[in-house]
Parts: C-alpha cells; structure tokens; sequence
C-alpha cells in the first residue's frame, strides 16, 4: 500500500512538472544513407555541383570584364575537400563514416579527384591573373599530400596554400574568416570564395561567395 501511495507522489510530481518539448524521433540512419546514394547515383550532386560552379564561373566571367582599377590585386579563394577535389570514392567507401586514422592514410596516397566544373572556374581564374588562394581545413601536416594530389589532378598554379595549424583546436569558420582578413590587409580584393561549407563563406570578406552542395558531413 505505501508502495503504491509513494508511486502516486511521484506520478503527482512528475506532472506537475513544468512541459518540455521532446525531440522527435529523427530520420532513420539507413534511411539517410539511402537518400544519400540516390541523390549520388542519379547525378543529381553532380548536377547541383555543376549548376553552383557555372553560377561560379558566369560572375568570374562579366567581374573580369570590368577594368582593374590602380593598384588592385585581384584574388580568388576555393576550400579543397568536396569543392575542388572529391573524396567520394572514400566517402562511399566508408559508408559515410569518418576514421581518422583511414583518412590520413587516404590523404596521403592523393586519390582525390578533380571536380571539373569547379576547375574550369579555376582555369578562368588562373588564365585571366587572378591570384589563386587554398584556404582549406587540411592540417600543415597534410601539405606535401595534398599539393602533389592537386597538382596530379590539374591544379598547378596557385598563390598560396593555408592549411590549418596540427594542434588547431578552434572552429574552421574563425580560421577561414581570418585568413581572409589577412588577404584583404595585404591589398586583395577577393573576388570569389567558393566552398562547400557554410564554414568557408561565412563572414564575407568576399565580394561573392558559391556555396557547392555537400550532404556527407558538415564542418563548423
């Protein structure tokens, strides 16, 4: 009986507790992943990939049009990783998951592939003087790998490469908004940055930003 009256008391208290709201059971994993290799096989990725990098390259097109004004140093800033290379083989590979120590070993072996509609925006760039600039969330111990990959796959021409610190611990969106700062201090005016986090164009510091669809992971 004192079992069943202390039960009660707390039955009683719970419910008078004050309502919260309670998350919703969420979109399944497998489900997830199954939208995710539709949005892949049916080129549809490719094809959001190749509409953002056109829009990319249309604005590159008619802002190189209009005459440098003295002394203007005219620049352009890409992420890397899903926005001028493409780690899909390794991301499929994966089942979407994410090992460190397998992707160190992926980033070294530098199979990474091109993604074509983002380098014909970097061609543009490259042939009409526009200095070229990586900004990109790989570490300083990735450099060697990373620029021996881009060069294999077509990228040979570039400015400078930033790579995030070993020991950074921060969030990309504040490393990337600093490097771009640091570029407008030495007298560029960005004129694009192309990315496919919302981490590599928040912030501004550019005159435009295109933002390439990525619905593997996000990096804040």
């Amino acid at each position: 009986m004192l079992k069943r009256f202390a039960l009660l008391i707390a039955l009683v208290a719970l419910l008078a507790l004050p309502l919260r709201p309670y998350a919703a059971e969420p979109l399944n994993l497998y489900t997830a992943k199954q939208d995710i290799n539709r949005y892949v096989n049916s080129g549809g990725y490719g094809q959001d990939v190749a509409s953002a990098a056109l829009k990319a390259n249309n604005y590159l097109i008619k802002r190189l049009a209009k005459s440098i004004k003295p002394g203007e140093k005219r620049a352009i800033v890409f992420d890397i990783d899903e926005t001028t290379l493409s780690n899909l083989s390794h991301i499929m590979a994966q089942d979407y998951g994410y090992i460190p120590t397998v992707w160190r070993r992926w980033v070294e072996e530098g199979q990474a592939r091109a993604i074509i509609p983002v380098q014909l925006v970097y061609d543009l760039a490259v042939k009409s003087r526009v200095a070229v600039f990586f900004v990109t969330a790989r570490k300083t111990a990735d450099a060697a790998a990373t620029e021996r990959n881009l060069r294999e796959v077509g990228y040979e021409t570039w400015s400078k490469i930033y790579y995030a610190a070993d020991d950074y611990a921060g969030s990309a969106r504040e490393y990337k908004i600093g490097i771009r700062r640091q570029l407008v201090n030495q007298g560029f005016t960005i004129v694009a940055n192309i990315g496919d986090q919302d981490s590599d164009l928040s912030g501004g510091l550019a005159e435009r930003s295109f933002k390439l669809p990525n619905p593997f992971y996000i990096v804040k």
